[in-house]
């Protein structure tokens, strides 16, 4: 389990936004102001997948005007990841997709985020990065699972919202909510004043 631990660093080959092939991305590098979300998928040229990274690409505002940068990464190399962005997505791509895609071809990212499944693909993790290193946030989907993009726009507001504040979010927290202090008396008056929408 990889929260409240730091974040494993690596450094490999990726693609950037630009469609420039870098030999050394180095994550801890390219953390945000405010964090990163890293999220592995299993394979180019699929089925879900896909649909998840064009929704990280049109919410990549969401996060970039939030300080916090996104990575993906799969065990494909750069060429597919580069021929895969350079394919129409009527055509199955993904078309010019804004954030890097790192190339895992040996696996180890995978296997250090323990999300390598089978020895073969990636799981579909997610893992929100605090701005330190350290992993705020993570969830690892099955193969046939879709990810909520929103959800993990939430998950950056409610950890950004307790960096700056220094208080805790209640079940269901979103931007614009309170938050509460964490301790009884804290909860206790949340709860009194919010405990029929939870």
């Amino acid at each position: 389990m990889l929260v409240t631990k730091k974040a494993p660093d690596f450094t490999a080959t990726a693609v950037l936004g630009s469609n420039e092939i870098v030999d050394n991305f180095r994550l801890y590098d390219n953390i945000g102001e405010k964090g990163a979300v890293v999220f592995f998928y299993p394979l180019d040229f699929t089925f879900v997948c896909p649909s998840e990274i064009i929704a990280f690409d049109k919410r990549l505002e969401e996060f970039t005007s939030r300080g916090v940068t996104v990575i993906g990464v799969s065990v494909d190399s750069q060429f597919s990841h580069f021929a895969w962005k350079n394919t129409a997505v009527k055509e199955g791509g993904i078309g010019q997709v804004r954030f890097p895609l790192v190339a895992d071809l040996n696996k180890q990212i995978a296997r250090d985020y323990d999300v390598l499944f089978n020895e073969s693909v990636a799981l579909r993790g997610s893992f929100l990065i605090d701005a330190d290193g350290t992993v705020r946030h993570a969830v690892i989907n099955d193969l046939p699972l879709g990810r909520n993009i929103d959800e993990m726009i939430r998950m950056v507001d409610t950890m950004i919202f307790v960096n700056t504040h220094g208080e805790v979010c209640p079940a269901g927290w979103a931007k614009g909510d309170e938050g509460m202090k964490a301790d009884t008396k804290g909860v206790a008056e949340y709860l009194a004043k919010n405990s029929e929408k939870l």
